[in-house]
């Protein structure tokens, strides 16, 4: 029923875990595939792959929205799950995705993109907060990002044109060619790692991403939101 599909570039860490909670899924017959699009790691990510059953997908561009689309392209179920390699489902999660392709296949749901509740991986009161942010986000505007997954029939995904070659925003460009009535958000956590927001410190990593967010919806070059996400000039 699902094809689940995630972009990796030195993910040996985080990949095992983001691998295990589809465990379950996989034994119910929900998940049928795990696709792997890999940009050239260098650290076994793609021996951790290969070991776990997934189709391993040579990426030539590095770049997530380059990564889950060519994943996209070989996926061969009808429904489509987007992953980070660093996010982990929580348990049971695939009771909530097949409860919501029953309802569309059964005609009491129109086609929808639904995303899972953010969540991180920090007991401190800063993540607490951060997560607060994103759920205000998702409820006044409908836009999740990607770090929290991303669940779509495949007639949807190629419907709005699936993921646009980007380095950065793949996500946001994506899930904006979807209109509002059709996204989703599912109670189910997808927890991500919090490594980025302890490194560049909560505050600056929070600044940073609306700034990012800004300046892609202003219609900023793309260039220049990556130097800026990046840090570099």
């Amino acid at each position: 029923m699902i094809s689940v599909v995630i972009p990796t570039l030195d993910a040996a860490e985080t990949l095992p875990l983001c691998l295990a909670a589809l465990v379950p899924a996989a034994l119910d017959g929900v998940v049928r595939e795990v696709i792997v699009a890999d940009a050239k790691s260098n650290d076994g990510t793609q021996r951790i792959a290969d070991d776990a059953g997934c189709t391993l997908v040579p990426c030539m561009t590095r770049g997530r929205g380059s990564q889950l689309r060519e994943g996209a392209a070989v996926a061969r179920q009808p429904w489509l799950l987007f992953l980070h390699a660093d996010t982990i489902l929580d348990t049971g999660w695939q009771d909530e995705a097949l409860q919501l392709a029953q309802a569309v296949a059964d005609g009491r749901s129109q086609p929808v993109a639904a995303a899972f509740r953010f969540a991180l991986s920090d007991h401190g009161r800063a993540a607490r907060l951060v997560e607060a942010g994103v759920a205000l986000r998702c409820a006044v505007l409908k836009l999740p990002f990607g770090d929290q997954g991303l669940l779509l029939p495949r007639s949807l995904y190629d419907q709005a044109g699936g993921f646009p070659p980007l380095p950065l925003m793949e996500d946001v460009a994506l899930i904006r060619r979807i209109p509002r009535r059709n996204r989703v958000l599912l109670r189910t956590r997808a927890v991500t790692s919090a490594r980025r927001y302890t490194t560049d410190g909560y505050s600056r990593r929070i600044l940073k991403n609306w700034a990012c967010l800004t300046m892609y919806t202003a219609g900023v070059p793309i260039d220049r939101i990556v130097r800026l996400y990046r840090g570099t000039r």
